[in-house]
């Protein structure tokens, strides 16, 4: 949505190549923007460890009849009288599948915010490549690259996006596979039913996925009254409004009840649905998604 006259940023240029090059342009502050953001929420990060095959000591436990005996640790079992194994920790790599919305309804930036959806998207998904390769994950985007193993993951990710002519509207994500997850920044306000038939392929592939509505106050509240002339960022058709305040209730009625049956849909899958304002902090979503992917917090919609 956007409000002629309010945010030239709400209608900016339509061709696939103007807005590669803005992204283009974009990319660099976005990148240390994104790596500020992840010096507030790195206090706690990791990576997937468990028990297993490894070299970091990982934890003391009672030694269980029928254990090989070169697991004892007789130092700590001579402490008291408990037998006690070193358990080792393996650091288990996963593929995580990162990707933010570039389609034009993401440039719309209201009055009322700090950053438009889309250097927040790209924020986002720049500060999760960071903070995932640096713990020991592979990062990858569709359609882009392929999975990378390399602690400046978000570097190389930023740089491809930069130099990409154009990047499709909704990448084909058939090739992503199960034990991966994907983490997708957008504003998701195309119909439910669209966006679950892109996502199927996913749930199919037992895939698991993070949606982050990126969502502008504006678009939320409704805050226009008298006449008023509202642009379609996709197709740049034209709405007037005589007495806008009129179309409020409405409005916000179906606004949000879009985002309750798609968050209730992805709870159902066991996925989870964030939604971050933009004129809120990126590090809380950063903090909500990290969570979801480590089944610390509720599915469903969080924001």
């Amino acid at each position: 949505m956007a409000r002629v006259g309010e945010a030239s940023s709400a209608v900016a240029p339509r061709d696939a190549l103007a807005r590669a090059r803005l992204r283009a342009s974009l990319v660099p502050d976005l990148l240390v923007e994104a790596r500020r953001v992840v010096n507030t929420v790195i206090s706690g990060w990791h990576g997937r460890r468990k028990q297993g095959i490894g070299e970091n000591f990982w934890q003391f436990r009672p030694y269980v009849q029928g254990e090989s005996l070169a697991r004892i640790d007789w130092r700590r079992s001579a402490r008291d009288d408990h037998t006690y194994v070193r358990d080792l920790e393996w650091e288990a790599a996963h593929t995580v599948w990162l990707w933010a919305d570039p389609s034009p309804s993401m440039l719309y930036k209201s009055a009322a915010a700090s950053v438009s959806k889309q250097s927040r998207a790209l924020v986002l998904i720049l500060a999760l490549a960071e903070l995932l390769s640096r713990g020991g994950e592979r990062v990858a985007w569709p359609g882009l690259t392929d999975p990378i193993t390399s602690r400046n993951g978000a570097e190389r990710i930023a740089t491809l996006l930069a130099h990409a002519p154009s990047t499709t509207a909704r990448p084909d994500l058939s090739a992503i596979r199960r034990f991966s997850d994907i983490i997708i920044a957008g504003d998701f306000l195309d119909p439910v039913e669209e966006t679950r038939e892109w996502l199927d392929v996913l749930a199919r592939h037992g895939v698991r996925a993070h949606l982050i509505e990126i969502a502008d106050p504006a678009e939320e509240t409704f805050p226009y009254a008298g006449r008023t002339e509202f642009t379609d960022p996709e197709t740049g058709e034209k709405l007037t409004a005589g007495r806008a305040e009129q179309l409020g209730d409405d409005y916000r009625r179906l606004y949000l009840a879009r985002r309750q049956e798609l968050g209730a849909w992805c709870r159902r899958l066991g996925w989870s649905y964030t939604v971050n304002h933009t004129d809120r902090l990126a590090s809380e979503a950063l903090v909500r998604v990290h969570m979801a992917m480590s089944d610390e917090g509720a599915l469903g919609v969080q924001g």
